[in-house]
């Protein structure tokens, strides 16, 4: 199925079947600045740090209504198979991808396209991030079904943009297109997209945030699985060819892991964004009525968090004497802080981390810095 299209012939729009609905978690990132909670073999998506369960289980527990489990794969590294069954001890076990090693999005995306389109070649996927904080609940369903909608009916990637509430430089941006209502390029609730932006200095934030057409860009896509392996093959012939490969492996339905071990090591390593989305002219994007968080580093987890009369978020036992705006994260050990203002304050344990709020983002030099200092074991 890589490298077809479907047929160009005109759909009925209407909601796309329950069976026919796949959901793709993107779950093999380390999230290198929450260490010391983060490490290797415990990275990000398996903390619990906006719910009592983690990232990834709430992720899969959203989707557990809009799709059928069987249709849930995660993606994920190796050694973090034991880890991600635990989190979601009833997910099939062929409901776990395991990259032997990590390609960014764009392999990670096709390989769970491939397994899609082996069931259902005009299955439908929506792609998520396992580590992001989205809600309410019903909104969120709303968005997904309709992104199934769009990218069943017109054959289009659909990304989910967010409307910025603040001039952020930590996002990637998308401008959206305007488009006359009924017009050849009217996409019907998707916008047309214009362009795809880095990550912006303050100043150009201020000025995206003024226009009122720029959105974040959230990770989130839907896509048919034809319809991207179509695209991979068009901007991503390298990948396209690697992924063929991949697929020619397949028997009794399935692509034995030696075969991954081998071949996925080889695809090009690129991100779908910069791969596909810049490129393709099929892309649309939908605006998210739904409230969402990245929640990139100690700084962001702490807006989540209860808060005291001075801004001091935690979880923990705290006692605050002179101390306003900081973060503390012990996993229930006692806290005393006295004044001091605007750090993050995070025990593992094994390793402690004290840093500016405003700093957090530095936190992955730390994990960089922790081989040559002789600390790999704490990685």
């Amino acid at each position: 199925m890589i490298g077809t299209m479907a047929s160009k012939k005109s759909r009925k729009s209407s909601d796309v079947p329950y069976r026919r609905r796949y959901a793709i978690v993107m779950a093999g990132g380390i999230g290198s600045r929450f260490w010391p909670w983060s490490r290797s073999a415990m990275p990000k998506q398996l903390l619990a740090l906006a719910s009592d369960e983690s990232m990834l289980a709430d992720t899969v527990t959203r989707i557990r209504t809009i799709v059928p489990k069987e249709n849930i794969f995660v993606v994920t590294g190796s050694k973090l198979r034991r880890g991600v069954a635990k989190a979601i001890p009833w997910l099939p076990t062929s409901g776990i991808l395991c990259e032997p090693t990590g390609r960014n999005t764009a392999p990670c995306v096709g390989w769970a396209a491939l397994e899609v389109a082996a069931r259902d070649p005009e299955g439908v996927m929506i792609v998520l991030p396992s580590d992001h904080v989205v809600g309410p609940p019903k909104k969120f369903e709303k968005s997904m079904l309709s992104a199934f909608k769009v990218a069943a009916d017109n054959e289009q990637l659909v990304t989910f943009g967010i409307k910025p509430t603040d001039p952020a430089t930590g996002y990637g941006y998308i401008k959206a297109a305007t488009v006359k209502k009924g017009s050849a390029k009217d996409k019907g609730p998707a916008l047309a997209v214009e362009a795809f932006v880095e990550k912006p200095d303050e100043k150009t934030a201020k000025r995206y945030l003024k226009t009122g057409k720029y959105y974040w860009n959230s990770g989130m896509f839907a896509w048919r699985a034809d319809t991207i392996l179509g695209e991979i093959a068009a901007h991503l012939p390298d990948l396209s060819r690697g992924l063929r490969k991949l697929e020619a492996t397949r028997k009794r339905g399935r692509i034995a892991q030696k075969d991954v071990d081998r071949i996925y090591p080889k695809l090009p390593s690129i991100s779908v964004d910069h791969g596909v989305m810049e490129k393709s002219k099929r892309v649309a994007m939908l605006p998210a009525d739904f409230d969402w968080s990245d929640i990139g580093d100690w700084n962001a987890v702490g807006d989540m968090w209860p808060g005291d009369e001075h801004g001091n978020r935690t979880r923990d036992p705290l006692i605050a004497i002179d101390a306003h705006g900081n973060v503390v994260a012990t996993n229930g050990k006692p806290v005393a802080l006295v004044g001091v203002d605007g750090l993050a304050v995070v025990d593992a344990g094994d390793a402690l981390l004290i840093c500016p709020r405003e700093r957090a983002q530095d936190v992955r030099r730390v994990v960089a810095a922790l081989g040559p200092a002789g600390l790999g074991k704490l990685s």
